[in-house]
């Protein structure tokens, strides 16, 4: 199996810790699927575009079958610079989706506590340091320390490209502790991101294990 396939989607029957749903998506329809799986890429990348330096974990979106109303929950590590001076930024966030989508917007900020246990921010971090310049062995060394020593069972990290401005693209990776790929009931928090540099893009993946559900944590959930 290796690392083809999505560690998120590969454990879509086993939530998270806490949840009863972990979907980045919560809507059904049978007629409209394309048109609203579009709706939600455009207000992903959007979302993205806008809030480049925000910290976004995550972008989970929610729609009502009747009311035609959109509930977009904005997970970040800066809630400061998404809701902005007397929540500018984020009237006027929800101002441009309501344009995009035709509908009425609800955006939630939802504060990210811990940022160095979120797989997704840790990658983001790693990718802003590297188009900065810095050394990838050092950044990726630095992250690797600072979650485990926050709480993660463990943590790989994996980087992809001109790594170092070398000609050739190679793969580099560091791993501590245990990262259980093949274990369902792991829970695997799964991150990547992109390195735009000078020398071209270099991907940034990120798996952190914030260890094993129990069975009372699993119970009902299927």
């Amino acid at each position: 199996m290796g690392q083809k396939i999505h560690p998120e989607g590969f454990r879509l029957g086993v939530t998270r810790k806490g949840e009863t749903v972990d979907f980045k998506s919560s809507w059904y329809s049978e007629r409209e699927f394309a048109e609203l799986l579009g709706e939600d890429l455009k207000i992903r990348d959007h979302i993205k575009k806008k809030l480049t330096r925000a910290g976004i974990a995550d972008v989970k979106i929610r729609k009502a079958a009747e009311q035609g109303e959109v509930a977009v929950d904005i997970h970040t590590a800066r809630p400061g610079i998404v809701i902005g001076k007397g929540g500018a930024e984020v009237d006027n966030l929800r101002a441009q989706l309501e344009k995009l989508t035709k509908k009425k917007v609800q955006i939630n900020v939802r504060e990210v506590n811990r940022p160095e246990l979120n797989s997704a921010l840790v990658a983001e971090s790693i990718a802003e340091q590297l188009e900065g310049r810095a050394a990838f062995r050092r950044t990726m060394k630095r992250a690797l320390t600072s979650a485990m020593r926050s709480g993660a069972e463990g943590i790989r990290i994996q980087c992809s490209g001109r790594l170092g401005g070398i000609e050739m693209s190679r793969t580099e990776t560091i791993s501590e502790g245990r990262v259980p790929l093949h274990t369902l009931d792991a829970d695997i928090d799964y991150g990547f991101r992109e390195a735009k540099t000078q020398m071209g893009q270099i991907g940034v993946k990120v798996w952190m294990n914030h260890g094993v559900h129990s069975e009372a944590d699993l119970e009902g959930r299927h």
